[in-house]
């Protein structure tokens, strides 16, 4: 979706403003997210293993999926005011299925609050991320975001 305006999208509190494109979930990806983190939990890393495991197959991290967001809400909406955009934080997150490799995965944003801050806004979005051919979301986070308007110097 394309907004003009962060001051418009405060008429949109309770709707979708928008939703991304699916993003793969190769075995390459959760291979990397365990190198970066860490996180070598068999369920993610050995497929030979994983195959008689409790999902069948390895799957992505709950924090690989999560980590997604920003590109999920890049993709999903822009501002063509926006200056700037930061992570303020999460409220609730759920993992309620797993992501299995080879998978997608998109994100859903609904507008929950928009709160006025000094040259932006506040915005609380509830972001549900689906996995494709699933019933269940594979997470549902409130995200937390402030972002700010273009600075317009005055002459």
């Amino acid at each position: 979706m394309h907004y003009p305006t962060l001051q418009g999208l405060k008429a949109l509190v309770g709707q979708v403003i928008g939703t991304s494109e699916w993003i793969a979930i190769p075995q390459s990806r959760i291979q990397q997210f365990a190198d970066a983190t860490g996180d070598n939990q068999w369920i993610h890393i050995d497929p030979q293993r994983a195959a008689n495991g409790p999902f069948k197959t390895t799957v992505a991290h709950g924090f690989l999926t999560l980590s997604l967001l920003p590109r999920m809400m890049y993709d999903a909406y822009a501002i063509d005011d926006l200056g700037m955009g930061v992570n303020y934080g999460l409220n609730r997150v759920r993992f309620p299925a797993p992501v299995p490799s080879g998978s997608r995965v998109r994100g859903v944003f609904k507008l929950l609050h928009f709160e006025p801050i000094d040259r932006g806004a506040q915005l609380t979005s509830e972001a549900t991320i689906e996995h494709e051919g699933s019933a269940k979301p594979a997470c549902v986070a409130e995200s937390v975001s402030r972002l700010f308007i273009k600075h317009r110097l005055l002459s």
